[in-house]
């Protein structure tokens, strides 16, 4: 039996906003068969140039603080670099020593471990719930809790929620931001990619940070395409988030989001794969032969048939109303520049025709319109 003539995400068009790494995800996208478009959200302020950062870390050297909270590898690692490039890494070291120190999860905990400052707690599960639990639990009231955060915008700050309940239990709270993000520039590749959202061109967009989720939903506000973009996102574009905390902001608007159990961008991808053809595949039988729709082409018996724009906006209008005979206006409303002439719906369905290899997939129904030769629906996409 020979091998299929596709990958797992073949026809599938995902966006990736990442700022670090994108093109690591972009490759292990493309090679299990996506058509990706790399846009980065934000662009970091370089750490030796951040003013409220060394401002920070020279307070707590001064008066160490009765607690620290490392949340993220990157981040710690990167605060520590930065004070050595001002010459204070041994003091902010020796400052951190005096504190109880709590870790978010392994990756924080192994840049502390690396820093020579042991840890006296972390969650299992790698929640910033169960850290605030913890330590709102043994009193932390007159406390000062210096928390390292990792991102942050000019108009948004990670945590909102857990750093006002540190301080409603009455401690003192310095947040540590590092890496703060300011969003792309305006005109750009980013700002076509949300525009590309709005109009539901991809099948997924893939999240790696919270501030790259912010910075999508400011640029969309500014662009005028917020409403389209929201609803885009509920409905035909799927939201793939690396973790909760980076889906946190698309989960108070009502999107729905999916992530991996480990919050790895390998364990992105591979939930990408996953995923993806289960939540935007529609699989019909139709003539005789099983139809799987995607996002830019079609499988027929597990054969890839490249389909143009206009076929594929025809065949997804006939598949929305599968057996159903689906008249040449409305059909027409769908082909992307056709304009009022009917015509341009015989020439689709004609070149649609073609490209799926049996002209009996899609029937005429004389005088009313066409329709989908459907034997028996399989499966819709959820």
């Amino acid at each position: 039996m020979s091998e299929p003539d596709w990958a797992p995400l073949t026809g599938f068009r995902v966006a990736v906003t990442s700022a670090r790494r994108a093109e690591e995800l972009g490759a292990l996208l493309q090679r299990r068969g996506a058509t990706v478009t790399s846009a980065a959200a934000i662009t970091m302020v370089p750490l030796p140039d951040d003013d409220a950062l060394r401002a920070h870390t020279e307070a707590l050297i001064d008066v160490a603080p009765d607690i620290v909270i490392a949340t993220t590898g990157i981040g710690f690692r990167g605060w520590v670099a930065a004070a050595d490039g001002w010459g204070l890494a041994n003091d902010l070291i020796s400052a951190l020593g005096k504190a109880r120190i709590v870790s978010r999860g392994p990756k924080a905990t192994g840049a502390l471990r690396a820093a020579g400052l042991p840890e006296e707690w972390s969650p299992e599960s790698e929640s910033s719930r169960e850290v605030l639990h913890y330590l709102v639990e043994g009193g932390i009231a007159g406390q000062r809790i210096a928390v390292q955060l990792h991102g942050a915008t000019d108009d948004w700050d990670p945590f909102p929620e857990f750093l006002d309940e540190l301080r409603a239990a009455g401690a003192e709270v310095v947040p540590i931001r590092v890496y703060r993000w300011h969003p792309a520039p305006r005109g750009g590749d980013f700002d076509q990619l949300v525009m590309g959202i709005a109009d539901e061109k991809f099948d997924a967009v893939s999240f790696t940070s919270a501030p790259a989720v912010a910075s999508v939903l400011m640029r969309a506000n500014e662009l005028g395409v917020e409403d389209r973009l929201l609803a885009a996102l509920r409905s035909s574009v799927h939201a793939m988030c690396v973790g909760p905390v980076t889906a946190r902001p698309l989960v108070r608007l009502g999107v729905p989001t999916s992530a991996p159990e480990r919050m790895r961008l390998g364990a992105l991808a591979r939930h990408i794969t996953d995923e993806l053809p289960l939540l935007c595949a529609r699989t019909t039988r139709v003539a005789g032969h099983v139809l799987e729709i995607r996002g830019t082409c079609v499988l027929v018996d597990g054969a890839v048939k490249a389909v143009s724009p206009s076929g594929m906006a025809t065949i997804r209008a006939l598949a929305h109303h599968p057996g159903a005979v689906v008249s040449r206006n409305a059909l027409l409303s769908v082909l992307p520049g056709s304009g009022t002439d009917t015509h341009a719906v015989e020439t689709a369905v004609l070149r649609l025709r073609t490209a799926l290899g049996d002209k009996n997939i899609v029937s005429t129904v004389v005088k009313r319109g066409y329709r989908l030769a459907v034997d028996e629906e399989l499966a819709h996409a959820r």
